[in-house]
This record gives C-alpha cells, structure tokens and sequence, in this order.
C-alpha cells in the first residue's frame, strides 16, 4: 500500500513566527525549532498526500508498517511483520477465483492515542471504513477498496483479506489508523468528511495522535508547536517541545537558521541543493551539512486532456529541448541526477538500459514539425489553423530551484518556437487546489516521493484520476490514460519472482520513457543542515521521513 507523495514549496509570511520561538529553552536545547519550507495542506492522514504533512505527522503519529533508513521494512504499530514463512501471511482464493492474501497483524498491546483510548481494532475497522468509501477522498482509496473483509479476533488481532497476493503484501503503510473513538461522527457524511474531520476542526486534541509527540498549537500557514505525549509507549523523547516553522522562501529559510530563528533545515522538505551548497561554503562552521540522495523525482506533468500535449511527439519534443545535464551541473554542481524514468538508479529494479533523451533541439524541431506545429518567419510555431503554440508552466512560489528550473525550461522552449508563460502559486494552493483538482491548463512542475520499489499505480493508473466524482481522491492528476500501462502495473503488483518482476520493470521503464506521462527532469539530492549539538538524526532517502524516529534526536553539548 506505499504511496507516492507529492513534494514542493511556496511563500509565507514571517511576522509571527517569533512568538512561536522560547529563547530560554532553545538556549539549553530543551526546544528544537525546525524550519522547513511549506505548510501541510491539512492533517489527515489519509487524506492529500504532501512530504510536508508526512514530515510533520512522523512526530505524532506511527504507521503499522514503514521502510527504515535502511530500506528494509519493519513494524511500528505492530508487534511482528507477517510473513509467509511465520504463518501470518496466508494465500487464499478469492470469490472470482483469484489469488488473494490473507494477512494477520497484532497492534502492540501497549500502543494508546493520546487521550489514554488504547488503540484497537475498532479503530482498524473504522479506517478500513473511511479509506474505500468513494466519496471519503482518501487519497489511495483502491488499496483500501481492495480489502475485501477485516476479521476481527480480539482488540489487538485482525486478519486483513486482500483480493491480491502482491511482492509488498505485508507493507501497509498506508493504514494510517485515525480514531474511531473520535472522528466517526465526522464521517456521517463521508463526502464532506476532509473538511468536518477532527484533525481539521481540532487538531490540538491529543486523542488524534500517538506518536512520541503530540500537537498542542497550530498557527495555519506558520507554524506548528509539539510536546510530548504523555501516552506514548516507546523511548522518551528528549525535546521538551519543537516547533515547526513554514517559512516557504530559500532566502527567508536561511536567514532564520543565520538569525537562529530555527534551530536545523530538514532535507525532506528544506532548503533547495544550491542554496545548500551556498551556505556550506558561507557558514559551515556550527552546522553539519549532509547531502542525501534519494528517492524523490523532479518531473514536469503534462494534462492530457489538452489535446496538444495528448501528442506525444509534442511531449518527446520538449523533453529533448531542455538541456537537463547541463543544468544539472551548472545549478546543482552535479550533485543531481537527470532522470529517464521515474525509476532511480538507486534502486535494485532500475533498467540502465531504458530510452535516454539527451539534449538534442534538432530532434525536437522536428518531432514539433511531426506534430504538425511549423515554426513561421516570427519563429513562433503555430498549426494548421494558425494557433500558436502557447504553453503555461506552472509551479509552487518561493522554491528558488524551481523558478531557476521554471526560466530555463522556458527559455529552452521559446528557442524551439513556443510561447511560454509561468505562473506560479502558494503550495498550498497548488497542491490544496490546483494538482489535486487536475486544474492545470499545461504543466505542473513538481516532485514525487517515493519508497523503496514503488509501483507507482496512484498516479499513472487511470483509475486514479481525480474527478468530482471521486471527491479528487485520486493521485493521478495528469490525467494519464493508457490501457496497456494499467494491465503492467497489475502485473508488476503480483510477480513474486524477483527475475520475472524485473523484467516487467523493464517494460515499464521502456513504456514510460516512450510515453512520458511526466517529463523527467533529475532525482534530487537534498541537504540536511543540523546545529553541531544535534545527534540522532538519520535521513531515509524515501518518501518516509526521519521524524518517524524523532524519539531517537537529542542535545548533545
């Protein structure tokens, strides 16, 4: 059930964030202050996926299973991980005759939401409730809707029946429970349950959270305040409060950590790679900078129901227009990757085979002249019936990479004869409203997170596509629609051979690389800058974030 989470920035204001800040504390590191560059869109767990949210909620919340900093998956809410060879993973047939699993978890006994409730079953069930109703907006609602029965031995053991016997079938990861004990009367009406929801309506309730953390202020757009929960049943932690401030532009970030307005930049979602190279060169001495790549893909996404990026020829072109190497190296000093797929290199599945595009303006020239998009004697391409080719790009505000990556995507496609415009918004408002709701008219510059070997089914599967009618619950906001991938992203799904899913990741990388769904840009290296005195902290390089063992942090000196 992994998930890809969309990752980006924007611009916020700063006035009043100080008041979130206690010198006294700070100055004996009872305090940790982290600056990081966007405010989550919301606080429900299943609901708009966003790095910024999935960093935040790793202080207050823990899934039943996750993917370590070693990649290797492990339990957290639950006592041991199923598996076929332990009995706990079982094949069965389903009720169309199909392979199917059945899968046993036991909640660790000890485990309460921060009210003192113990976490149950009851809360399972009412997860399993929200997560596959249409009209919940839950994000990955397929993966909930493909549970087909929840037995219920006791308030601790239940035995998940899923309609597919999947490589990652113990991985539920995305089961983030939300409490039954509080947020069922929210759900009366399942369609507007994202907005009438205790984690929006009450987030400082400590009965919505169980991790070593729990949320005792928010200011929307600013700022975040933590304390310890008492109810939690792991390692103490050593904080006595944190305070996570937005603060949406570069230049702002790094004038905070200067000022010491915060304390450490997180590279999940921080500080950009120039401007951390920047400040190891100007300011290193005092902090630690560690560059971590990973899992997170740079890409721009096309909306196919605009019928002239429907044309592939027209998304190959532009690809091979922009100079990806070359600004890779000039901006981020090598330091990042261009991509061919959204695959990375880091992973085992990766095909170092697959389709390249190299920087080539003849080939997209022609591929545009293909298309029937013929450049006049003003140089601007227009077709048939004499429309120009006007293409706006869109982006999150304040994220200085972006905008940089923003102006020479566009000077690299004005020189192949289009007329490009940039538009820019807060992200929450673009992910909030613009990427969730497929509202787009263009492209969408952005990035997706992702964990370790991730079919990425939310967001190129078909059915994912959020509409009204699924209450923008999907994943998929291109709008991609093809057949053929559908049916390989099923089959990868089920191939428990590692050989045979290797090669079915193969041809997935070749559809993919021909298709374009997104255009690849790089996989992103991201900075970690902590104060010297801070020890514990362990950058994952996947969509799973460090504050999923905030526990383990402390002051040293």
């Amino acid at each position: 059930m992994s998930r890809w989470k969309r990752l980006g920035f924007g611009i916020a204001a700063l006035a009043a964030l100080a008041s979130a800040a206690a010198a006294p504390a700070r100055a004996a590191h009872e305090q940790l202050t982290i600056g990081i560059s966007q405010f989550p869109s919301n606080f429900n767990p299943l609901i708009n996926s966003m790095v910024a949210k999935a960093y935040v909620l790793g202080l207050v919340l823990r899934p039943f299973t996750t993917y370590d900093p070693s990649w290797k998956l492990v339990c957290m809410l639950c006592t041991e991980l199923p598996t076929v060879e332990n009995g706990k993973a079982v094949a069965e047939t389903t009720s169309d005759g199909k392979k199917g699993v059945a899968i046993t978890y036991t909640i660790r006994p000890e485990a309460k939401w921060g009210d003192g409730t113990p976490i149950s079953t009851d809360d399972v069930l009412f997860t399993w409730q929200v997560g596959k109703d249409p009209q919940s907006g839950v994000n990955n609602g397929k993966a909930f809707r493909d549970i087909t029965a929840i037995d219920v031995k006791d308030a601790h053991t239940f035995t998940m029946h899923v309609n597919k016997f999947t490589f990652d079938y113990n991985a539920i990861n995305d089961f983030e429970l939300v409490p039954a004990h509080l947020d069922k009367a929210a759900f009366a009406d399942p369609a507007s349950y994202k907005n009438r929801s205790l984690y929006e309506t009450d987030t400082t309730n400590p009965g919505l959270w169980n991790g070593p953390y729990r949320i005792t202020q928010v200011e929307r757009g600013q700022f975040i305040v933590f304390e310890p929960n008492p109810m939690w049943w792991g390692q103490k932690p050593f904080f006595r409060r944190i305070v996570v401030k937005a603060i949406e532009a570069t230049p702002a970030l790094e004038a905070n950590l200067l000022s010491g307005g915060v304390d450490m930049i997180p590279g999940e979602i921080g500080m950009t790679l120039d401007a951390g190279l920047a400040f190891e060169s100007r300011h290193a001495p005092g902090f630690t900078v560690t560059y971590k790549p990973g899992l997170s893909f740079e890409q721009i996404s096309p909306n196919f129901d605009n019928p002239i990026l429907a044309d592939k020829r027209v998304r190959q072109a532009l690809l091979y227009g922009i100079d990806r190497a070359g600004t890779a190296q000039q901006i981020f000093q090598g330091k990042q990757q261009p991509a061919d797929t959204m695959v990375n290199p880091l992973d085992w599945c990766y095909d170092p085979n697959v389709r390249k595009y190299p920087y080539d303006p003849a080939k997209a020239a022609q591929l545009l002249d293909d298309a029937g998009w013929k450049k006049g004697a003003d140089g601007q391409r227009h077709n048939a019936d004499g429309k120009p080719l006007n293409l706006e790009l869109m982006t999150t505000a304040g994220n200085r990479n972006r905008e940089v990556t923003e102006i020479v995507v566009q000077q690299a496609w004005q020189r192949l004869g289009a007329n490009v415009t940039l538009r820019n918004q807060p992200a929450r408002t673009f992910f909030g409203e613009t990427v969730l709701k497929h509202a787009y008219p263009d492209f969408a510059l952005f990035a997706w997170f992702s964990a370790p070997e991730n079919v990425p089914r939310e967001i190129l599967n078909s059915e994912m596509i959020p509409t009204q009618a699924n209450n923008f619950g999907g994943e998929n906001s291109n709008g991609y629609k093809n057949p053929e991938m559908d049916k390989l992203l099923d089959a990868i799904e089920v191939e428990l051979d590692r050989t045979k899913r290797a090669e079915l990741w193969n041809k997935f990388q070749a559809m993919f690389a021909e298709d374009l769904p997104m255009l690849p840009l790089w996989f992103r290296s991201d900075p970690f800058i902590l104060p010297d005195w801070l020890k514990g902290v362990v950058p994952t390089g996947h969509q799973y974030p460090s504050t999923l063992w905030i526990e383990t942090w402390r002051a040293e000196g």
